[in-house]
């Protein structure tokens, strides 16, 4: 059993930053990616960023709308991984999940808010 948790979330204004935390527990061995998501109010789950896990080279796949502003980074040894979030804009107001992937599961954290708004 894999336990995740994200931190880090809170309110900003537009053009500020953020950095997102998401630690892994338990049974963690055999994590082989892991990424992060968000979900706003009336929308669809939607991809963020992820990252390999595995490989001396961290792979990494960002969402067309935060190429350029968002940098997801990883601390492979304590299966971590962390989101660094520059000139937020209101649109990136959602709660941010984090997910690793190990074996066939799929293990998701609670998520944490983050708002952006003046």
């Amino acid at each position: 059993q894999v336990m995740v948790a994200e931190s880090g979330g809170d309110l900003v204004q537009p053009g500020g930053s953020l950095k997102l935390s998401c630690v892994t527990s338990g049974d963690i061995s055999s994590i082989y990616h892991m990424g992060w998501y968000r979900q706003a109010p009336g929308k669809e789950r939607e991809l963020v960023a992820s990252i390999s896990m595995t490989l001396s080279r961290d792979y990494t796949e960002y969402g067309d709308s935060v190429k350029g502003r968002f940098t997801i980074s990883r601390d492979n040894a304590k299966k971590m991984v962390f989101l660094q979030m520059n000139a937020l804009q209101p649109e990136d107001t959602a709660v941010y999940y984090c997910r690793a992937l190990q074996n066939a599961q799929i293990f998701w954290g609670q998520g944490t808010q983050v708002t952006v708004s003046s």
